[in-house]
């Protein structure tokens, strides 16, 4: 069953296309890699599916109904920007999160804190940049969304944290909601992912099934994103 869809999108920037045409259908009950180096079209893509930004022509449905009120209810978007304030402790993040989103699960994001190592009296402020990328993905992930949006997860994260973060992920996929996770690690996220979509200058390259690109091809996800993105 399809849970977001979107019709010919397209976001200008002066004379720059940063999406251009862009037609999916993305069902639920999968874990979606938007795959891509910088600049490709990927965070204007969940920034319009989040409501952040207006498309310059198309339109776009999260389970039926176009982007709203109703539709921001149940889509969790975590962006690449430091989006916690910083005078904030971990605990008070949580009260934060709770009185914004209906759908915030305190107990959840305290295993998820305690899972991600860190502590409920930390101040935001005091937090490496790792630490704090693990408080972002605690908080949103302790909502209980259809539609969860994760930009970039993996930046400024050590190889260990990053086992952490992508089972967190697993963890909370099941079959009524849809995980969508921008990234160019590849090599790190190609295992957890059901379907793939390969984004080049703002457009749609290849998509599909993980395992059935790779077969078709003959190739991993690593090794298909190289030949996609080699003059990029």
């Amino acid at each position: 069953m399809q849970l977001l869809e979107t019709n010919h999108l397209t976001k200008g920037f002066l004379s720059k296309k940063a999406v251009n045409g862009i037609t999916l259908q993305i069902e639920k009950g999968k874990v979606y890699g938007l795959l891509g180096p910088n600049g490709s079209g990927k965070t204007t893509l969940m920034k319009m599916v989040a409501g952040l930004l207006h498309p310059s022509s198309g339109d776009i449905q999260i389970d039926g109904k176009p982007i709203g009120a109703e539709t921001k209810k149940i889509t969790a978007y975590m962006s690449t920007e430091n989006f916690i304030y910083g005078y904030m402790s971990i605990k008070t993040v949580g009260k934060f999160f709770k009185d914004f989103y209906e759908d915030f699960r305190p107990q959840e994001f305290e295993k998820l804190i305690d899972y991600m190592e860190l502590e409920m009296n930390m101040k935001v402020a005091s937090l490496s940049t790792g630490m704090a990328s693990k408080l972002k993905i605690a908080a949103t992930l302790s909502r209980n969304s259809k539609l969860f949006m994760l930009d970039e997860p993996l930046n400024g994260i050590d190889l260990v944290a990053r086992e952490k973060i992508l089972n967190a992920i697993v963890e909370k996929a099941n079959w009524d909601n849809t995980i969508i996770i921008s990234s160019h690690l590849v090599d790190q996220m190609e295992k957890i992912l059901d379907d793939v979509i390969f984004i080049k200058d703002g457009e749609v390259v290849l998509k599909g099934s993980a395992e059935v690109v790779r077969e078709q091809r003959g190739k991993s996800i690593v090794d298909l994103y190289k030949e996609v993105y080699t003059s990029c």
